[in-house]
């Protein structure tokens, strides 16, 4: 069970990333707000833009990728501690990169193969080093603490829409982080998926609320700001404060005598997901050079940023 569990969670990690690409592309198209306007933020989350982007086919896809990848997450929370998990679906940075290549012609650099070969490495280490999970079961305090993080997260999300760059991205891309970090905190304590179970249990509409909320405010910081850095904000608070919650309040371990593997596996993982995070603007880049391909866009300066990121090598 535990292989299927660790298999389960390199599905989703491979789900979360070819979707990555397919969402940046898709919220870029229905984004009504011109690159300017964007780019200096402060123009607060746009509620509408979820219903342009559910119009779009490729985004429809892509959700249908993410439930996948969100089942298959599931599926692995059930046997496997927190910070495992996560660590593991941050690595879909390393798919994000590795599809983005083969799709859009992009070229990886040398130092960014060694960053997806590091990924491996790191996921690799916490398949070794990781133990089974602790009890499920919590209190009513901590159910009320995760609806109280969620109503946090989603006013800090509009507040923080408002202000403007260069706070703006990071500081979205962390709070939409942290709500993927109560998304996976409820995840993990859900009693079942039989529908009594689900209906009775408040951490069900934790995760759903955490999810659409989150998703919101992530594509709102990927509207208005580089996508690298809005990219490192949530892999960075997906992934640290749910392990220090499994840890402190789940009974998550690793096996006897491999915590530091494990917190090498974790950290390798993570700090080499981070070094990729420049492929979360696979879509700008994708966008750009097919619209100008198709003759609705001419060779502008967002066109030649496109083919110049192609073709040198990433400076940031």
């Amino acid at each position: 069970m535990m292989l299927a569990s660790l298999v389960a969670a390199l599905i989703a990690a491979l789900c979360y990333g070819i979707a990555s690409v397919m969402q940046a592309i898709s919220v870029r198209a229905a984004s009504r707000r011109t690159a300017e306007v964007a780019g200096g933020g402060g123009e607060g989350v746009d509620p509408g833009l979820l219903v342009r982007l559910v119009r779009q086919g490729l985004f429809l896809v892509s959700i249908a990728i993410d439930l996948v990848g969100f089942l298959a997450q599931l599926v692995a929370l059930r046997r496997l501690p927190i910070f495992a998990v996560q660590a593991i679906i941050a690595a879909n940075l390393a798919v994000t990169a590795v599809f983005a290549a083969w799709l859009m012609k992009m070229r990886l650099e040398f130092r960014e193969w060694l960053a997806v070969a590091g990924v491996v490495v790191g996921v690799a280490l916490l398949a070794l080093s990781t133990g089974a999970q602790g009890a499920k079961h919590v209190g009513s305090e901590f159910e009320l603490g995760l609806i109280l993080a969620v109503v946090a997260v989603g006013l800090c999300g509009f507040a923080v829409a408002r202000l403007p760059n260069p706070v703006r991205t990071p500081a979205l891309g962390a709070i939409a982080g942290l709500g993927y970090a109560v998304l996976a905190v409820s995840a993990r304590i859900l009693p079942g998926f039989s529908p009594l179970q689900l209906l009775k249990s408040p951490a069900t509409y934790t995760l759903a609320a955490a999810g659409i909320v989150s998703f919101l405010i992530y594509a709102t910081a990927l509207e208005g700001g580089s996508v690298t850095i809005a990219t490192a904000g949530v892999v960075l608070a997906e992934t640290l404060p749910p392990a220090v919650v499994g840890v402190l309040f789940l009974g998550d371990a690793t096996r006897h005598g491999l915590a530091a593997v494990g917190a090498v596996g974790f950290g390798l993982a993570v700090l080499c997901a981070l070094a990729l995070a420049r492929f979360g603007e696979a879509g700008e880049d994708h966008q750009a050079t097919a619209k100008a391909e198709a003759g609705n866009l001419s060779p502008s300066v967002g066109h030649r940023a496109a083919l110049k990121r192609r073709q040198l090598p990433d400076q940031g």
